[in-house]
């Protein structure tokens, strides 16, 4: 570890991954976003494994949930957003696809959070707009943050980009992170590991991190 007067910078991803100085992010694990992920079934294991990774070794765990606003309340970016994705030519005929309390919104039966995991809803792409996250984080000290979920082009990379924009250390777990479009996704890989500031892993060499610290 490089320790310039009194910066203590990791050079290793061990080292980056102290359980009480790493966050883990669990982005938008949710039912209905799941149902358009053609692996389904091997992003949810991989999630949950380093959830339980994480468990095991005490670090802190944030879910995010991607939610709307009854269309009545939406501004001209959702309504715009929506339309297009919808595929609809009206906005009369934009409907709200992730109200709070609807079955599709919820977090997946597997990844049930725990009583010391914390469920931040969002309306924007990155899980730092909007949401308490960043607050949390400094709070406690964090200084990197782990990533996994979905989706890998729509709302992981603007988030590891926004972590570390505000100084934070990402940590992106890369067969952990399930996609809609792989060609998109696979950019929005090559994009991270272009700016160089986050520590792209997979799932055995961060359980390996965590062990380091046993």
């Amino acid at each position: 570890m490089d320790e310039p007067d009194t910066l203590h910078v990791p050079n290793s991803l061990s080292e980056a991954c102290r359980p009480d100085r790493l966050a883990l992010l669990i982005y938008d694990m949710q039912v209905g976003i799941l149902e358009q992920i053609p692996n389904r079934e091997e992003v949810v294991e991989k999630v949950a494994e380093v959830l339980r990774a994480a468990r095991a070794h005490g670090v802190r765990t944030y879910f995010t949930r991607h939610v709307t606003l009854p269309v009545a309340l939406m501004g001209v970016a959702q309504l715009r957003m929506w339309r297009a994705w919808q595929g609809v030519d009206r906005l009369a005929d934009v409907r709200s696809p992730f109200l709070p309390d609807d079955r599709q919104t919820q977090i997946v039966p597997e990844l049930r959070p725990n009583a010391d995991e914390a469920v931040l809803d969002k309306l924007a792409f990155s899980a730092f707009v909007g949401t308490p996250l960043e607050l949390a984080l400094r709070g406690a000290g964090v200084q990197a943050l782990a990533i996994v979920g979905v989706a890998t082009e729509i709302g992981i990379e603007p988030t590891v980009r926004h972590a570390g924009d505000l100084g934070l250390i990402p940590v992106v777990i890369s067969d952990a992170c399930g996609a809609g479009n792989l060609d998109a996704a696979t950019r929005s890989m090559e994009t991270l590991r272009f700016l160089g500031d986050a520590f792209m892993t997979d799932l055995a060499e961060f359980r390996r991190a965590l062990t380091a610290h046993d």
